[in-house]
């Protein structure tokens, strides 16, 4: 037995108050989560010094014996949740504030008010999910130098200040730059903030975690959807359109919330404290119980110090980091289907003749269905540990309504039959947030991870680049064409599922084949001297 495991046990002989029969109270018992730390000293003398080396700004509350029980961290991460998750959701509700009013101004005349066609709104879209593709990494890589905490509050203003200024557009132009400078400007934030966050939460807390972003989107919709008709009952005051003063109520709000994430956004547990919380956000213990429970879930988090450039060559390398591209592969292609018809929706109801409190009011049922599914969905993945097996839900929910559509005869003359398949399309499983938790774990290094979200979030964009252009002016009304692209693409999704889930069992099989062929004293060897880096090293191993 190895000192350090002596001393761990012996601690727990000390620490523990329960008998050898049966615990007092369960929630008593000292924390059972592996510690890798006290698997080996060579992995601790590794970690240690790689902690010094990066200046990793929480490596002096790192302590591989520390122990807390079961009710310790349940406060901990309950308190947590109600600081940083949180927060994080409100500023992703700026996000979406700014982001998706266009769907609420369509409801509206937006297009015939600036004679605008579908095809112009298509490209709209295209030119904001290009600038937010071009924006990613450099807004990853800015904010990893300045620090999320300064650079976030600035992104949120920015935008919010180009959002409401499209109250003051006048056609084509006007509207293809407000939603180019808006979307280069929102680039960044959320993979910003799964890397912020993973610094607080242990990889299996941190899809549910995520899955709260999405929830607030939905929320924001349907809150935005009760409202926005109130707003655009304004057209004719001072001679405005509606959906102007839309753009700048909402945009208004968003600009609130970046002034006051100046105060309220933190760089690291260790410095929660300023002059709005003088005593910080958590004690001693409860910053060292935060540190070393994350360290022992994946001990990667502390290769970086939070105010660290990003040098070329690991950049580079966690772009070409071929172990990450099945995710991305599947980000690009499953959510076409759902963000195509999403985004049409208004435009599909509005040729039933519906007004646009209608529309509005009718859109509030498929964001209940998302929140529903997407909670359901990420709490299973959690429970179960399982990433693919559960992702399979979304395309098989999906493709039977999808063909449905496809042989819908009534598109013409059943709005409501119509309004019905695509609100369960659209409300369907979500796996957004298991798919950007399986990022962050896969990619074993707080260098590539804040890359790897932002790559991750530039494929999704890209599908949604595909899925602005599947439903064309020329397809109109009825898109037969647009829909058989859908429906293929619905298809496509089971087996890529079902191939990243094969490739990373075999990933992991190659590499315990691997360690297992060599000797203690190589084993020892490689843990400290390897150039292996993330993921590419022998004893990590990926979620499937």
């Amino acid at each position: 037995m190895t000192d350090s495991k002596r001393i761990y046990n012996q601690s727990i002989s000390s620490y523990a108050i329960w008998s050898d029969e049966e615990y007092v109270n369960d929630e008593d018992r000292i924390d059972p989560s592996p510690n890798p730390f006290l698997d080996d000293e060579e992995v601790t003398k590794y970690y240690t010094a790689l902690y010094e080396q990066s200046d990793y700004e929480c490596r002096h509350v790192f302590e591989p014996q520390l122990l807390w029980t079961v009710a310790e961290e349940k406060r901990i991460v309950s308190k947590l949740d109600g600081k940083i998750a949180l927060f994080s959701c409100i500023l992703f509700a700026a996000l979406e504030i700014c982001r998706l009013n266009i769907r609420q101004a369509l409801s509206d005349d937006f297009l015939a008010d600036l004679n605008l066609t579908t095809n112009d709104y298509n490209m709209g879209c295209t030119i904001f999910l290009v600038g937010f593709l071009l924006g990613e990494i450099p807004s990853s890589v800015l904010s990893k130098v300045v620090g999320v905490d300064r650079f976030v509050p600035f992104q949120i203003i920015a935008w919010s200040i180009v959002g409401m200024s499209q109250c003051f557009i006048t056609g084509r132009k006007t509207f293809f730059l407000c939603r180019g400078l808006s979307s280069i400007f929102m680039s960044g934030l959320i993979p910003e903030l799964v890397t912020a966050m993973s610094s607080y939460y242990k990889s299996n807390e941190l899809s549910v975690r995520l899955s709260w972003f999405w929830t607030t989107l939905s929320c924001i919709e349907i809150f935005a959807s009760i409202v926005s008709p109130l707003i655009l009952k304004l057209r004719g005051t001072f001679g405005w359109e509606g959906w102007r003063f839309l753009f700048l109520i909402f945009n208004f709000s968003s600009f609130i919330i970046g002034l006051c994430s100046y105060c309220m956004l933190v760089p690291s547990p260790i410095e929660t404290k300023s002059r709005f919380y003088p005593q910080g956000w958590f004690n001693n213990r409860e910053v060292s119980i935060i540190v070393n429970r994350v360290l022992r879930d994946d001990p990667s988090k502390g290769d970086m110090n939070h105010r660290q450039s990003i040098e070329v060559k690991p950049l580079i390398r966690a772009l070409l980091d071929y172990d990450l591209w099945p995710i991305y592969i599947l980000g690009f292609i499953a959510f076409i289907p759902k963000s195509t018809i999403g985004s049409y929706l208004n435009i599909i109801m509005r040729n039933f003749g519906w007004s646009s409190s209608q529309i509005n009011y009718f859109a509030i049922p498929h964001f209940i269905l998302h929140i529903y599914f997407l909670l359901e969905t990420t709490k299973i993945s959690e429970r179960f540990n399982q990433k693919a097996l559960v992702a399979l839900l979304s395309p098989t929910f999906q493709l039977p309504l999808v063909l449905l559509l496809n042989f819908w005869n009534g598109a013409m003359v059943n709005a409501w039959g119509t309004w019905a398949i695509c609100t369960l399309i659209v409300g369907g499983p979500y796996i957004h947030a298991i798919n950007v938790a399986w990022v962050s774990r896969n990619s074993g290094s707080i260098k590539t991870r804040a890359v790897a979200s932002a790559m991750y979030n530039i494929t999704v964009q890209l599908g949604s680049v595909v899925s602005a252009n599947i439903y064309r002016q020329d397809d109109a009304p009825l898109y037969h064409r647009g829909n058989q692209q859908l429906l293929y693409l619905s298809l496509s999704v089971v087996p890529i599922i079902l191939l990243v889930k094969a490739y990373y069992i075999w990933r992991n099989h190659t590499k315990r084949a691997h360690w297992q062929s060599m000797t203690p004293e190589e084993q020892s060897w490689y843990l400290n001297h390897t150039t292996d880096q993330g993921n590419k090293r022998l004893d990590f191993m990926f979620d499937s």
